[in-house]
């Protein structure tokens, strides 16, 4: 009897474990960064190769780090409202401009509005494994002391910055 019972109780359980995960929000998920530095990285700017940009330039502020690429069909989607965050003027935003052709994301940049205080250009993606970046793109929330607060895994709609982003960056900024 014990042993009839066995395989439909593995089975009741797969369903639930199943059925929990498909209540999961995909731009929910942990990150392991949250509450610790930010990590380091050291490259070159996208407009100019030769300037470099560490983890140390988002320090001294609350800040958002997009990661971002042309190839990325999210990347388009959520354009619109960085531009209308870099427009309030409210809170920077740095880019991690992630696997992708530097000409591409300038022209990219010069045709549809440049959000960005600045970018990093990370054409292998190293810098982007360490941010524990799945793909763009992922948006983090650093505090004045370059410590990861969140992260965002998606594109960015009005309702996200309005309900989440910017209450979160208004209470760090108080700090």
């Amino acid at each position: 009897m014990w042993k009839s019972l066995v395989p439909i109780a593995a089975f009741a359980l797969l369903v639930a474990v199943f059925f929990k995960g498909l209540q999961l929000d995909p731009s929910e998920v942990p990150s392991p960064l949250i509450g610790k530095p930010a990590p380091a990285f050291d490259l070159p700017t996208l407009k100019d190769p030769a300037v470099r940009i560490t983890a140390e330039t988002l320090k001294g502020q609350v800040s958002l780090f997009n990661v971002w690429a042309t190839w990325c069909v999210g990347c388009r989607q959520e354009h619109e409202t960085l531009l209308a965050v870099a427009r309030a003027g409210e809170v920077p935003i740095y880019g991690l401009n992630y696997k992708d052709d530097r000409v591409s994301a300038l022209d990219w940049l010069q045709r549809l509005g440049d959000p960005y205080v600045e970018n990093a250009f990370d054409a292998e993606g190293m810098v982007g494994i360490d941010w524990g970046v799945y793909g763009a793109p992922e948006t983090f929330i650093i505090d004045k002391d370059g410590v990861v607060r969140y992260k965002h895994i998606g594109p960015l709609t009005g309702d996200i910055v309005r309900s989440r982003i910017m209450p979160l960056v208004k209470e760090l900024g108080s700090n």
